[in-house]
């Protein structure tokens, strides 16, 4: 079970989210001295005392960190970073744009064609 787990919707995009996952392990790997690896969409962090994972989808980031027997002690203020670089990733991280779906271009509806009319006989 992990001492530290947060779920937040966002409205980055699946590209967006990972960047915002780059940038948060990459503040958090200054701090605490972590290193991470993506497979697929989760990034898997650890260093001595920690490990975790960060999964990402188009609308949503699960973060998971089981703290070592030493640094539980230190979980507030650990938790506090990790909201903390995690909001200010989300923040800086442009929304992704909404994805332009084709056109469809009108079509031209084919014309009735007329019937030729019988010339109508004039009387004299």
């Amino acid at each position: 079970m992990p001492d530290i787990a947060l779920t937040r919707q966002h409205h980055l995009g699946l590209k967006g989210a990972k960047a915002a996952a780059d940038k948060m392990v990459s503040k958090l790997d200054e701090k605490f001295d972590l290193s991470g690896d993506w497979k697929g969409n989760t990034l898997s962090f650890s260093r001595p005392g920690v490990t975790g994972s960060l999964t990402v989808s188009e609308t949503e980031m699960r973060l998971e960190v089981t703290l070592g027997f030493m640094l539980k002690m230190m979980k507030a203020p650990i938790e506090k970073a990790v909201h903390e670089q995690l909001e200010k990733v989300m923040n800086e991280t442009p929304a992704a744009k909404p994805t332009a779906k084709p056109t469809a271009k009108p079509t031209a509806r084919p014309t009735a064609a007329k019937k030729p009319t019988a010339a109508k006989k004039k009387s004299l």
